[in-house]
């Protein structure tokens, strides 16, 4: 298992403790021998590797924030930071699964499940179980709370019908939370979450998504046709669905500016090996000018990313207010992300265009980050409305 940082602050953003040191170069090792043999085959086949999900639980990748008593690490939100954008340096469809598991599943369990919840989701989760969550419809996206899935309560138990589309790891989970609402006249009071598990009665996995980029990561339909939960499997509250979802997102946002972070960085280093590599009039385009330019205010603008995506990380694990820093985070490294592998590509040139280079696959991946877990659109509404 990875070392896990110790809880004190560096003096900067950037600068890492040893331990987070030590961390971070496990991660990066692990993703550079395991992970990037099976990129191109994975993005293809449209199926995750087996075997990496196996060797993800095994080094504590996917409990990161588990406490040591449910089987985790025990770990700081700021590690699962590091550990996504490690990740999706080599694969962001391997790093947005670590993402999911870590900062929005996890993190939901650990602050609203109820002890009994705790030990019976949370260790299966650190041991070798995959989560997903499901709040996305066809009618209530960026609009999260215009939710038709509906929970009828009966006797102990609540009866689950409706659809849940684009929700990651879907393939892979065992352990849903998934959103309805118990009261439409309520509006988004009504909402609640449930903890559901694949092999309940009434829930099918429906459609797999065939997706431009991330197409290893499984993007699913959720359909649930009188679907029985126990009334024990609320969690938090009936009614407070709304504030599990708001507060998680808001972490999650961090996640996929960690995502964006690590493509963007995984782009310039095949940009700069290839600008050092490729001979153009009889020396390396590296040596021309306007390539360095090029190269040198891509990784500017990463650095700006990093700095930001730390921030907000930093500003989590404090206990401090972290709302329009995430959403800064966010909008700034998908925008990064999708100019960085686009100039990555033509870097690479006519090679950059094609399936044999690396480019082209986190050209089409970077796509992703300006739409999901809050389009950029919404995350300026958030940035204006705290600013302004």
């Amino acid at each position: 298992m990875p070392a896990v940082a110790s809880h004190s602050t560096p003096p900067a953003l950037t600068h890492l403790t040893e331990d987070e040191r030590m961390f971070r170069d496990t991660v990066r090792k692990f993703a550079a021998v395991e992970i990037a043999p099976h990129v191109r085959e994975m993005d293809e086949s449209q199926q995750m590797n087996p075997a990496i999900l196996l060797q993800l639980h095994s080094l504590g990748l996917m409990s990161i924030e588990i406490p040591e008593q449910y089987g985790g690490a025990d770990g700081t939100f700021f590690e699962a930071i590091l550990a996504v954008e490690e990740i999706s340096a080599v694969d962001p469809a391997v790093g947005v699964l670590v993402d999911v598991q870590n900062t929005l599943c996890i993190n939901a369990i650990k602050r609203w499940a109820n002890e009994e919840q705790k030990k019976k989701y949370l260790t299966r989760l650190a041991a070798d179980t995959v989560g997903a969550y499901a709040l996305s419809e066809a009618g209530s996206g960026s609009d999260a709370f215009a939710l038709e899935t509906r929970a009828t309560k009966v006797d102990d138990t609540y009866v689950l019908n409706g659809q849940k589309l684009w929700i990651t790891n879907a393939k892979e989970a065992d352990i849903f939370i998934v959103f309805a609402t118990i009261d439409r006249s309520a509006g988004y009071k009504g909402i609640t979450a449930f903890l559901v598990e694949k092999g309940m009665p009434g829930f099918t996995l429906g459609k797999k998504e065939d997706k431009l980029g991330i197409r290893a990561s499984s993007t699913c339909e959720l359909v649930f046709r009188d679907c029985v939960i126990p009334a024990a499997n609320v969690l938090g509250e009936p009614g407070k669905g709304y504030k599990i979802a708001i507060e998680t997102l808001n972490e999650g946002r961090i996640g996929i500016g960690a995502q964006m972070l690590g493509l963007a960085q995984g782009a310039w280093q095949h940009a700069v090996r290839w600008a050092k590599e490729r001979k153009q009039f009889g020396k390396p385009i590296a040596d021309f000018q306007a390539m360095q330019f090029q190269l040198a205010e891509m990784a500017t603008d990463i650095e700006a990313a990093r700095l930001l995506v730390y921030n907000a990380a930093r500003l989590k694990d404090a206990g401090q207010e972290f709302l329009k820093e995430a959403a800064m985070c966010k909008y700034f490294a998908s925008h990064v992300a999708e100019r960085t592998a686009s100039l990555a590509v033509e870097v690479y040139g006519g090679s950059g265009f094609v399936k044999d280079y690396p480019v082209e696959k986190l050209y089409r991946d970077a796509k992703i980050g300006k739409i999901y877990e809050g389009t950029s659109f919404m995350q300026l509404a958030t940035i204006a409305k705290l600013t302004l």
